[in-house]
């Protein structure tokens, strides 16, 4: 069943969307505010997400900025926005196509199969799903980690670390980034869990983990992945 995360914080607007997404066979989540709609975002994994940039919490435009760290899914605003400037600032931040308010349902659910076949089309295959290090394996279409031909048993919230870091190589992932999307925005401030759980994922998957080879720490920032 194809899964779809609607953001949006008009309750009939939600009501709606889910009963013509549901009635055609989509699974349907809602969230009404931008942090739990990155908090479902990667609980979830869905397979398209219909986002509202006028959120109660922050603008659409950050949440989908802070996705983008992460995440490929197909994402279609449906915004009462109406400026070529605004679109051009949803488009450019990583949205996959934009409808505005008032809309037809029908142009919309087209619009959505559209996001969701091209997703289709362009999904890694397995080969390059599978991240190979010297010291240990991450197979991402999998979930599963392997060292010295043995799996590596990983706890949720220490896959989904690893899983956002090997997915952005050698790029910086900020702390409160990393905090948001697995914590939620209501943690941000925890370094202390970063801490705890890269140590953890240092321990089983670093061949030396008081000198880390790839999962780094940028002091003062954030981590990066060095493949």
């Amino acid at each position: 069943m194809t899964r779809v995360l609607v953001v949006e914080d008009d309750a009939q607007l939600v009501r709606a969307l889910e009963i013509n997404l549901r009635a055609r066979k989509y699974g349907v989540d809602a969230a009404p505010d931008g942090a739990t709609a990155l908090r479902l975002a990667a609980a979830r994994q869905p397979d398209a997400i219909v986002l509202d940039l006028g959120l109660p919490d922050m603008d659409g435009i950050d949440v989908l900025k802070t996705l983008r760290g992460w995440s490929r899914v197909p994402v279609l605003v449906l915004s009462a926005r109406s400026a070529s400037d605004e679109k051009v600032a949803a488009l450019n931040a990583g949205a996959d196509d934009y409808v505005t308010k008032p809309f037809s349902m029908d142009e919309l659910l087209a619009r959505l199969r559209a996001s969701v076949r091209r997703r289709g089309a362009t999904s890694l295959d397995a080969d390059n799903s599978v991240i190979t290090t010297q010291d240990f394996t991450v197979d991402l279409a999998a979930k599963k980690v392997t060292r010295g031909g043995h799996d590596v048993r990983l706890t949720p919230t220490e896959w989904h670390l690893l899983e956002i870091l090997v997915c952005n190589p050698r790029r910086l992932i900020t702390q409160r980034q990393l905090l948001d999307e697995v914590w939620g925005a209501s943690q941000s401030g925890k370094t202390n869990y970063l801490r705890v759980y890269m140590a953890q994922l240092r321990r089983k998957l670093e061949a030396d983990p008081s000198h880390p080879r790839y999962l780094i720490t940028e002091p003062g920032m954030g981590y990066r992945f060095e493949g």
